[in-house]
């Protein structure tokens, strides 16, 4: 079975219903769809699968570049941002890292595969599951090589701190620390990154940025990765396998950052749905909810004897276990914001499971 959400065929076969037959809340993509200007893009450019892309993949580097505010040397694109967690940890080759749990499963994937040794800096319901100075103490006293974070974290949701984050980037640059900042999420918060003006200034800070999520394209296969150090990006782009990124990607990538009525339209409509599903998951008595900030909500079932993915399964609704997260056991779950009426769909699923004697 896959470790990530999105699996519906996978879970569909295991039925023996059709993929289309499902509901599925465990991937975590906007649930807008592709834009239309992107659609239009598409079936107008097919033809550019006639052709090689650039290996080089100058416009959309360029366009990502002014988007970000920065030069195009500190820019790469990758076959989304998880390419990218691989192709990083091979530049970086850190002996020693640390994971923040619960977190994305490619993180460590990618450092057990180099042989690294991984420093486990554990979250716990406790304190909400969010890190606070605690993390800066034990970054001091372990000095690993490089550290992973996801703001948002995958699957809580939950952002850190502003000034927290802050002050890990200054004491990571300090103690020359390869600080990897996991922004896959990002754009489905208004604000953006606190993170993206210190990149100028820095040589041990990297942001990882995911456009398959906010703009509906994960089939596509699109993410990019920031940073100051001009040099470690160089290297990336020199030795990374050639035309990792395909034509229709390279194009339609040019134009997402720019799609403004897309954009403010997808985080009113989210912003709407979010809180519905917020509200609604917290009048369950047997479901602890974290307030959520992207577009996914993380929970835990507190009812005894009641194996909820599999019942919601019965009604062909496909949910996030995050039992295989380190940390977390088969009572969290995670479910994305979908539409309206898929979410009202959920809710009353629910409201038969859970309430019934």
């Amino acid at each position: 079975m896959s470790e990530h959400g999105g699996n519906s065929v996978e879970v569909a076969q295991q039925l023996g219903i059709a993929p289309e037959s499902l509901l599925d809340f465990s991937a975590n993509i906007n649930p807008l769809g592709l834009s239309e200007r992107v659609k239009s893009l598409i079936t107008s450019h097919l033809d550019v699968i006639e052709r090689y892309p650039d290996i080089e993949y100058r416009h959309l580097h360029q366009t990502l570049a002014m988007a970000n505010q920065c030069d195009v040397e500190q820019v790469i694109a990758g076959n989304g941002a998880t390419e990218l967690i691989y192709g990083l940890v091979r530049a970086l080759s850190p002996r020693r890292a640390m994971l923040l749990v619960p977190g994305f499963a490619e993180y460590r994937r990618a450092l057990v595969q180099h042989g690294c040794e991984v420093i486990e800096y554990r979250l716990n319901e406790e304190q909400g599951f969010q890190p606070d100075r605690q993390l800066l103490e034990a970054v001091r006293q372990r000095r690993p090589d490089c550290l992973f974070i996801a703001t948002p974290n995958n699957p809580t949701g939950l952002m850190p701190e502003p000034q927290l984050l802050i002050e890990l980037a200054e004491l990571c640059e300090t103690l020359q620390i390869a600080l990897i900042v996991d922004e896959a999420f990002i754009d489905f918060l208004p604000q953006g990154s606190s993170l993206a003006l210190r990149l100028t200034h820095s040589r041990y800070l990297y942001l990882l940025r995911s456009l398959t999520k906010f703009f509906a394209i994960p089939g596509l296969r699109l993410g990019y990765l920031l940073s100051g150090n001009r040099a470690r990006i160089r290297q990336l782009k020199n030795n990374r396998e050639p035309w990792s990124v395909n034509a229709l990607s390279s194009l339609v990538g040019q134009y997402l950052l720019n799609d403004d009525d897309y954009i403010n339209v997808s985080h009113k409509y989210i912003a709407r749905q979010r809180d519905y599903l917020w509200q609604a998951l917290s009048q369950f008595a047997s479901l602890l909810v974290w307030k959520p900030t992207a577009n996914y909500l993380f929970f835990r079932c507190i009812k005894k004897d009641i194996d909820l993915k599999a019942a919601l399964l019965a009604h062909r609704i496909l949910i996030r276990h995050c039992e295989n997260y380190p940390g977390l056991d088969s009572s969290y779950f995670r479910v994305a914001v979908r539409t309206e009426d898929e979410n009202r769909t959920l809710i009353q699923a629910l409201t038969q499971i859970l309430t019934r004697d």
